[in-house]
């Protein structure tokens, strides 16, 4: 079964800069995962420092051995610094 992920990451102002660099090696890594079937970043319009990702992964599998990997891994040992609050993250089913 699919699962998919929206995941808001707030990031310090001081740190916009290093928060957007890590996000955007850790989506282009991801999309090279085999389970990985859609892994879209997108930054705020209003607030820079807002970070959202759409993610589709083949299953629970899969996302459970991308949370392995070192580009993740890298920015979950991060983001203590980095984020001004905890990652939100949402497991969804698409319904239209």
């Amino acid at each position: 079964m699919k699962i998919n992920i929206t995941a808001i990451v707030k990031s310090k102002s001081e740190h916009l800069q290093e928060t957007k660099n890590i996000l955007t090696e850790m989506a282009s890594n991801s999309k090279k995962e085999q389970a990985c079937i859609q892994y879209d970043l997108h930054q705020d319009n209003e607030n820079q420092n807002i970070f959202i990702f759409h993610e589709i992964w083949e299953s629970e599998e899969g996302l459970a051995l991308h949370e392995t990997q070192p580009h993740f891994e890298q920015f979950i040992a991060k983001a203590r610094e980095l984020l001004e609050e905890p990652i939100i993250i949402y497991k969804t089913n698409r319904i239209g």
